[in-house]
């Protein structure tokens, strides 16, 4: 349906059209933040915090040795592999000024993984962390890279260290392996050279022109690179600036430019992240904490204790390791006033939990690589309708299609669709993946099921590919985990079809349990009396862990390989 539906339905000071052409590029974007917010915080990693000033001269740095001590040439692809360390906006901002298209590499990526996507990409050059050195060296000869540069965690970070910062490097250098790499500069030395000579601004990049190859996470195949231009990303900044924008019951705006504090814990190679920290944030002339390593959730909480942040960004998973931290509950919450939840969907019991932990609610946001990502966002406070993904974002147009292509009628289910400026140019080098996912008319099929109420709001129902249908009823992942999830006995859990002679598939369920005293018997008879009868498990398997991309989305093709497995041995 139109964009126009929407009209109206926003929450209070939010928009309903966005201007995508406001900046001509990202870097234009930078460096207007840098002109408003010199001398404000932009981010804080490890202990330590960069103004938007000192950002603008590492960057510009880092530039300067990319245009004078390699033969990079603007629209050449830069592919940036760290966690989230002060370096990775110092380098995304730098390989900009150059010119540059960025590649974000998962850090966490296998060799395998990474010779698919520097090929793939045709990458030049790569910044990358020592601890992933060992890997590098493994694959680089087989790959266009001939560019290396390579990171320890204490680079950018002050001397003599503090306490905090000490133990972080200390830990992290016990992970390095030996590698042999000799052609590979060392960070903070390109820094030194690129402070020795001047700075010569490359033509503007356009609009249409790439600013990221951003790579599919491969949960449903062979990773492919998004072609994510610089109108697409800006737009998409924009969306979220809008969202942030809405009044709250005094008429006040919720976000209040340059006085934020937002903890970043997913990572800014993830486009979610990306988005929101590298762009809306900066453009507000917000500050960024940065955790390296989300999953050390101990480490975690003491890099957030000292700040009164205003807001949080993070998914299911994180939420609750958190929570189930003893010492999560001692922070100060006094000013958080947005929790924005993405990548992967929210299950009721978190967002409950979360709200009574610190006190407020769950906005739960929805995406894909291929927009930008954002396509729908909650609004705050009481405005939420927990269980949806809340409303498309300005100058966005939704519908849902039956398997035949046709639109379905508000309030029934379908393939969700999606128009808008933040949508993706194409697949790199994939013009026929590209020609799949858009319909004739222009439309982004996402692959998911999706029903859109009269009210606007939408809720995602699950992937198509993830239905598992019994006796011809469809059954949903989403709803079983839901469910069983609320169990207080339960830590987490996923569910996959597999194949059953009797009704073709059959629902099987996987439990990490929190009371190690659970049984089979108690999970089933909890999904008897919660579930209807084709939806209850016939099958379940207790684990310690589950298989979950770095981000935190549960891996079902994963679980469904190993059952195809057993199937086959």
């Amino acid at each position: 349906m139109d964009a126009q539906f929407w009209n109206g339905k926003r929450a209070p000071g939010v928009q309903d059209a966005i201007n995508p052409d406001e900046y001509s590029s990202i870097l234009e974007v930078f460096e207007e933040s840098v002109k408003k917010h010199a001398s404000r915080p932009a981010f804080t990693g490890i202990g330590h915090t960069l103004t938007y000033r000192e950002i603008d001269e590492l960057s510009t740095q880092f530039a300067i040795y990319l245009q004078n001590y390699t033969d990079l040439k603007p629209g050449d692809r830069i592919a940036i592999q760290m966690p989230n360390l002060l370096q990775f906006p110092i380098a995304v901002y730098g390989a900009l000024k150059t010119g540059l298209v960025i590649v974000n590499t998962n850090p966490l990526y296998t060799a395998r993984e990474m010779h698919h996507q520097f090929n793939d990409s045709g990458a030049r050059a790569l910044v990358f962390m020592d601890v992933f050195g060992h890997m590098v060296e493994e694959i680089i000869a087989d790959t266009p890279v001939e560019h290396l540069i390579v990171t320890s965690i204490a680079d950018c970070l002050p001397a003599p260290k503090r306490p905090l910062i000490n133990f972080a490097a200390k830990h992290v250098k016990k992970m390095v392996q030996p590698f042999n790499l000799p052609v590979a500069v060392k960070f903070r030395k390109a820094l030194n050279l690129g402070g020795k000579k001047t700075y010569v601004r490359p033509p503007s990049a356009q609009s249409s022109d790439i600013a990221v190859l951003q790579y599919t996470g491969g949960t449903t195949g062979v990773a492919k690179g998004a072609m994510l231009t610089h109108r697409n990303i800006i737009a998409n900044m924009q969306q979220a600036k809008a969202h942030l924008s809405q009044l709250d019951h005094d008429g006040n705006r919720i976000n209040e430019p340059g006085k934020e504090t937002i903890v970043a814990p997913l990572p800014l190679y993830h486009i979610y992240a990306f988005t929101v920290h590298l762009m809306a944030m900066v453009e507000e002339g917000n500050h960024s904490i940065l955790i390296a390593n989300p999953r050390d959730t101990g480490m975690f909480i003491k890099m957030i204790k000292p700040w009164q942040f205003t807001a949080f960004i993070g998914l299911n998973t994180l939420f609750v390791s958190l929570m189930n931290h003893p010492e999560f509950k001692k922070l100060d919450f006094s000013k958080l006033k947005l929790t924005l939840s993405g990548g992967t969907a929210l299950q009721g019991d978190t967002g409950t939990r979360w709200k009574e932990a610190t006190g407020t609610v769950v906005s739960e946001a929805y995406g894909l690589t291929e927009c930008s990502p954002a396509v729908t966002i909650n609004p705050v406070l009481d405005l939420a309708q927990p269980g949806t993904v809340g409303l498309p974002v300005p100058s966005t147009a939704l519908k849902t299609v039956d398997a035949d292509g046709n639109e379905t009628p508000v309030g029934e289910r379908g393939e969700l669709c999606v128009k808008g400026p933040q949508v993706m140019k194409g697949y790199w080098k994939r013009p026929d993946a590209t020609a799949e996912i858009f319909d004739e008319d222009g439309w982004l099929k996402t692959g998911d099921v999706a029903v859109i109420a009269e009210d606007g709001f939408v809720k995602i129902v699950d992937r198509i590919k993830d239905m598992v249908l019994v006796s011809g009823f469809n059954v949903y992942p989403n709803e079983i985990e839901d469910i069983v999830v609320a169990h207080q006995g339960v830590e987490n859990c996923a569910v996959i079809g597999i194949p059953d002679d009797k009704t073709g598939e059959a629902v099987k369920l996987f439990v990490i349990p929190s009371d190690k005293s659970l049984t089979e018997a108690a999970v089933k008879e909890y999904c008897k009396i919660n579930l209807t009868a084709y939806k209850v498990p016939k099958q379940i398997e207790f684990r310690d862990e589950l298989p979950m991309t770095p981000v935190g989305k549960i891996l079902r093709k994963d679980l469904r390989a190993e059952e195809l497995a057993k199937q086959a041995g």
